[in-house]
C-alpha cells in the first residue's frame, strides 16, 4: 500500500511541476523527440495537406490565443470578394517594441495554383512560436527579430482553385471578373467538368491523323511523335465546351490577369507585360500589401513564396535595372542564396531576369528597389525532388511524374483516361494530371520543403542588420570639453541600407544621438589614426549616418562640455532597430 501511496504523490508531484512548466515543451513525450520538431505544440497541425481559407483563418486565430505574447493578428485590408487579407505578427514583446526592431516580411499564395507557399508560410509562422521555448536560436531570432507573415493574400482565388474545377495552371489570376475574348461579355466560357471530378484534365480523341500515341510504360501519358511515324489521337486542349459558339474552348474564365504584374517598379501594360491591368495597383489586394509594407520601414528582408522549379530568385526582374544591384549589395545576396543550395538540394540561386524570364511590375522589385529591402522569391517544388537526382531531358519531355506516380503514389497523381459524349467533339477521352500535381509537392513531400525553405527564410533573416555598440571611450581634452567617441558595429551581412535607398534616399539616415549630455559638436570619424574627421554642422547631438555595411563599423565622436558620465548613445536605425550604451568615465 505504502509503494502505490508513493507512487500518486509522485505522479501529482510531477503533474505539478508540468503544469508550473507547461510554456516549456518537454523534450519527451510518449517516447522521443524528432529533433527539429516541436515536441507539444499548442496547435496542433497536420502538414501533408492544403489548407483553404477558413482553416487559415482558424490557424492565424488559434497561434495568436495560443502565444499572446509573440503573436498577434490583423487584417491589412479586403480582397476583390471582401475577404480579409490576414498578417500575423511574430516577436518577443517582452524585448523591445516592435517597430523598433529590424523586420522581416513573408507573404505566399498571390497565385492561386502555387498552392504550397500558403502552406510554407503558414509552417513558418507555426514553427517560430512552437519553438520560441525550446530551441535557443528561434529565442534569440524573435528577441531580436519581428516577423510580419502573410499566408495568403490572393484568398479569392486559393478557394476558387480548392473548391470549384481547374488544372495545375488555372488560375494565377484574382476573381475579378473581365471580358477575356472582348465580345462584349464577361466570364461567359468558363472551364466545364465534364466528369465533375473537379479536375479540369484534357481532352483527347482517336484519329488516322494524329500525331500523338500513349506511352506504352505510363498508359496516363500521351506521346508526341516526330519523324514519320504515325499516331493515334489528336489533342484538343483541356476538357470543356464552347459554350458561347465561338468555335473556342474555355476562352473566357475568371480573371485572367496577374498579381505579380501589378506592382509600382518597372510597371508595363498588358500589351508589353502579359497580365498587367490598367496601372500599378489595380487590385485591392495589391495596394493592401503596398501600403503595409510602406508603413513599416523597419522591414529590412523580405521572402515571396511561388511556384515552379526550385529557384531562389533575386532581382531584378528586367536587364536595364541590373545597374541598380551595386557589387555590394550582390555580396550580401550571395552570402545568403549560395548557402540556400546547400539547404535545398535541386534549388537554384539565380537572378530573375537572367535565368528565368523578363518581369514587369513584379512584387520582387517592387520590394528591393522602392523599398530598399533585401528579398528573395522562392520557387517551390522542382522534379529534382523526386528521385533527388536532375532529369535526363527537359521539363516537357522527361516522365518522371509518371514514374513517381506509378511507384510512389499508386497512381493517385492522375485521372485515369475515360470515353465521354462531346457536344462539339464527339466521342473523345478525358484524363490527364490532377490540378493539385506536377506544380504542387505530394503530401508526404510538403512538409520537409516547408521546413527548409523556412530555415533559408530564417536564414536570410538572421541576417537582416545587428547593430551592437561595441565600444564607447572618453578622452579629456583642454578645459572643460571632453570627447565621446562611439563605435557602432553591424555583426550581419545585410547593410542598414541598400546602395540604392542610400542613392534616392528611399528610408531615412541612421540617427547616433548622443543624450544627456551638453553635445557642442558631432562629427563622423573616417580615419582616427590620420584624425580625419567629417563635422554635421546642425544638430551635432544626432549624427545621421547613411549606411552601416554589413559586417562594418562607424565610429563617431561629440565634444562635451562638461562630464557626460552618465549619458547615453542610442543609435537608432529604421531597418537596424534601436539600441543603446552608457558612457562612463
Amino acid at each position: 500500500m505504502k509503494k502505490y501511496i508513493i507512487s500518486f504523490i509522485s505522479l501529482v508531484l510531477f503533474s505539478a511541476t508540468m503544469a508550473q512548466n507547461k510554456e516549456i515543451a518537454p523534450e519527451d513525450l510518449n517516447g522521443m523527440r524528432a529533433i527539429g520538431s516541436p515536441a507539444n505544440p499548442k496547435v496542433r497541425m497536420s502538414w501533408d495537406r492544403y489548407h483553404d481559407y477558413a482553416q487559415i483563418t482558424k490557424f492565424c486565430n488559434d497561434l495568436a490565443k495560443a502565444y499572446p505574447n509573440l503573436v498577434s493578428v490583423s487584417s491589412i485590408g479586403k480582397s476583390f470578394e471582401g475577404r480579409d487579407i490576414w498578417a500575423l505578427t511574430i516577436t518577443d514583446t517582452k524585448t523591445g517594441k516592435e517597430k523598433e526592431k529590424p523586420a522581416f516580411y513573408i507573404d505566399g499564395g498571390i497565385h492561386a495554383n502555387e498552392l504550397q507557399g500558403v502552406e510554407v508560410s503558414m509552417y513558418t509562422a507555426w514553427y517560430l512560436a512552437e519553438s520560441f521555448q525550446t530551441i535557443p536560436f528561434i529565442n534569440r531570432l524573435l528577441k531580436d527579430k519581428v516577423f510580419y507573415i502573410l499566408p495568403t493574400i490572393s484568398p479569392d482565388s486559393r478557394e476558387h482553385f480548392i473548391y470549384k474545377p481547374n488544372n495545375s495552371n488555372t488560375s494565377r489570376s484574382g476573381m475579378r471578373p473581365f471580358d477575356n475574348d472582348g465580345d462584349g461579355l464577361v466570364n461567359e466560357d468558363l472551364l466545364d467538368d465534364l466528369d465533375g471530378d473537379g479536375n479540369i484534365v484534357m481532352m483527347r480523341r482517336k484519329s488516322k491523323t494524329g500525331r500523338w500515341k500513349i506511352d506504352p510504360k505510363y498508359p496516363s501519358r500521351m506521346i508526341m511523335l516526330r519523324g514519320d511515324e504515325m499516331g493515334d489521337y489528336e489533342m484538343l486542349g483541356y476538357e470543356g465546351i464552347d459554350n458561347d459558339g465561338d468555335g473556342l474552348v474555355n476562352e473566357d474564365g475568371e480573371g485572367t490577369y496577374d498579381p505579380n504584374r501589378d506592382w509600382a517598379w518597372n510597371w508595363q501594360p498588358d500589351y508589353v507585360q502579359r497580365g498587367a491591368l490598367f496601372y500599378p495597383g489595380t487590385l485591392p489586394e495589391t495596394r493592401a500589401v503596398k501600403d503595409f509594407v510602406v508603413n513599416h520601414p523597419n522591414i529590412a528582408g523580405a521572402q515571396s513564396y511561388h511556384n515552379y522549379g526550385g529557384m531562389f530568385l533575386r532581382g531584378p526582374g528586367a536587364a536595364e535595372d541590373e545597374g541598380l544591384f551595386s557589387r555590394e549589395d550582390v555580396a550580401a545576396y550571395d552570402v545568403i542564396g549560395k548557402l540556400g543550395e546547400r539547404m535545398i538540394p535541386g534549388y537554384n540561386y539565380f537572378v530573375l531576369y537572367k535565368d528565368l524570364y523578363t518581369v514587369y511590375g513584379g512584387e520582387i522589385d517592387f520590394l528591393c528597389l522602392t523599398r530598399g529591402i533585401f528579398t528573395f522569391s522562392n520557387e517551390l517544388m522542382t522534379s529534382y525532388k523526386l528521385f533527388n537526382q536532375k532529369a535526363a531531358t527537359g521539363r516537357w519531355d522527361n516522365d518522371e511524374f509518371n514514374e513517381f506516380d506509378k511507384y510512389l503514389l499508386f497512381g493517385d497523381g492522375y485521372v485515369e483516361w475515360k470515353p465521354f459524349k462531346h457536344p462539339q467533339f464527339g466521342d473523345i477521352e478525358i484524363g490527364g494530371p490532377k490540378k493539385n500535381y506536377i506544380r504542387n509537392h505530394p503530401g508526404f513531400m510538403l512538409q520537409e520543403d516547408a521546413h527548409r525553405n523556412m530555415a533559408f527564410t530564417l536564414y536570410h533573416a538572421y541576417q537582416t542588420p545587428k547593430l551592437e555598440i561595441v565600444a564607447i571611450k572618453t578622452e579629456k581634452l583642454s578645459g572643460d570639453i571632453t570627447a565621446v567617441t562611439a563605435t557602432i558595429m553591424n555583426t550581419r551581412v545585410i547593410p542598414t541600407h541598400s546602395t540604392f535607398d542610400v542613392k534616392n534616399k528611399i528610408e531615412r539616415p541612421n540617427a547616433i544621438t548622443l543624450k544627456g549630455a551638453n553635445v557642442i559638436a558631432g562629427m563622423t570619424v573616417e580615419n582616427e589614426d590620420l584624425n580625419l574627421f567629417t563635422e554635421q554642422q546642425f544638430q551635432p547631438a544626432s549624427i545621421q549616418v547613411p549606411t552601416i555595411r554589413g559586417m562594418g563599423n562607424v565610429k563617431v565622436r561629440w565634444l562635451v562640455k562638461g562630464n557626460p558620465n552618465g549619458a547615453t548613445v542610442e543609435v537608432n536605425s529604421a531597418k537596424g532597430g534601436v539600441v543603446t550604451s552608457k558612457v562612463s568615465n
